[in-house]
């Protein structure tokens, strides 16, 4: 797979020193820690000892200095390399993007070179039981002790993802503002110890190292620096996270993308029947061919996002982001579909190891949000059309 021209040479030696860690690991160490029930520890614990985990945090609290654009190149090249790390979008992009953005000096001190350096790790939860897509019917409330100024969290929230080896979770929640009395989101930094935090594992059909828990807090007790930034900015800074978390999203489905194109590419010229190989007839040629444009056109778009995001324009990387995002995990769908049937009956077999995408690359259509939902912004967003909702 070739790297886009409009990339500069650093870039390119990013991609390249990237790749090289993804290929010593591979999809074969994560169907082994599928496996095995475990996490990607190895993996993670080197990338950190890289500088990757962090490239994208400042440079003052231990990161690289870099941007959603360094860290989705990261991203995409472990996906091409058949070993993503999800917690990537979580803990760095998510995370670490608003701690370094609007958190306290005593936040980012306590959080970001701990982030950068592998030893920390925080989880994001925002998505709800009877929520779903519509972050405006957020329940997960936040009300301040009149005695101790603490706050008291009590609510809900579903699909979160490594709670289990996170040190904390980046909760959404809302307060009541003062003024209006309407409810307004807020994030807070909540232990994962915490008293009245308990989290319960879903039972996924997904195979993944990274597992998906429904947390519930009630009344936990968080001290008032648990706030993140300024009460009153909430749906900014929220926005702040969602929009690294959409580029980040595209980067995994392109590599997920890549690495099961690559492996049909692979499987086309080397398994020959009737005296040619079967990737010389354009029956098998042509959707992979298609597969490969339409990745390509998904990473311009998330490029495009990244850019903006990087350069602080936020409303045009909201649009941008929402776009890489669709159309990667369009893309990403199609090239793990088409690699399987290239690979007729063995693109389901444990030994080639494609079966298992079908799933995995499921995930970038729904989360963290929906086609259909992004069609609903693109609709009255971009080209401004009535709401329907």
């Amino acid at each position: 797979m070739t790297t886009a021209a409009i990339e500069s040479d650093e870039h390119k030696a990013l991609r390249t020193a990237v790749a090289a860690l993804g290929n010593r690991y591979g999809r074969e160490y994560v169907t082994r820690v599928v496996a095995a029930g475990g996490h990607t520890d190895e993996l993670w614990s080197e990338a950190a000892k890289l500088g990757y985990l962090g490239a994208n945090l400042p440079e003052a609290y231990g990161g690289g200095g870099g941007g959603i654009t360094e860290l989705s190149i990261i991203l995409e090249e472990l996906g091409a390399a058949g070993c993503p790390l999800l917690m990537l979008i979580v803990s760095p992009a998510i995370c670490g993007t608003v701690i370094a953005r609007f958190g306290t000096e005593a936040q980012k001190q306590a959080w970001l070179p701990g982030i950068a350096e592998g030893t920390r790790t925080m989880a994001f939860g925002i998505t709800e039981p009877d929520a779903g897509s519509n972050s405006h019917r957020i329940t997960t409330t936040a009300r301040r002790d009149p005695d101790t100024g603490d706050w008291l969290l009590t609510g809900r929230k579903v699909f979160i993802s490594g709670v289990d080896i996170a040190d904390a979770v980046l909760i959404v929640g809302r307060t009541e503002d003062s003024r209006t009395g309407r409810l307004k989101p807020c994030l807070f930094i909540v232990p994962r110890d915490a008293e009245g935090f308990t989290r319960r594992q879903i039972d996924m059909d997904l195979e993944s190292p990274e597992k998906q828990f429904e947390l519930t807090l009630d009344d936990v007790r968080l001290p008032a620096d648990a706030l993140v930034g300024d009460e009153d900015a909430g749906l900014l800074q929220l926005f702040a996270g969602l929009n690294p978390e959409r580029i980040m999203t595209a980067a995994f489905a392109i590599g997920i993308g890549r690495y099961a194109l690559g492996e049909a590419v692979r499987y086309a010229t080397e398994r020959t029947v009737w005296n040619a190989p079967i990737g010389a007839h354009q029956a098998v040629a042509h959707p992979l061919a298609q597969a490969h444009i339409e990745l390509e056109l998904a990473r311009l778009m998330m490029q495009k996002a990244a850019a903006l995001y990087d350069a602080g324009d936020d409303v045009g990387a909201g649009e941008a982001a929402n776009m890489a995002k669709y159309a990667a995990g369009e893309a990403c769908v199609k090239a793990v579909d088409q690699a399987v049937h290239t690979l007729g009956g063995n693109g389901l077999t444990r030994e080639f190891g494609l079966a298992s995408l079908i799933t995995v690359a499921r995930v970038a259509r729904i989360a963290p949000v929906s086609r259909e939902m992004i069609l609903n912004y693109v609709s009255h967003q971009t080209l401004g059309l009535p709401k329907s909702y």
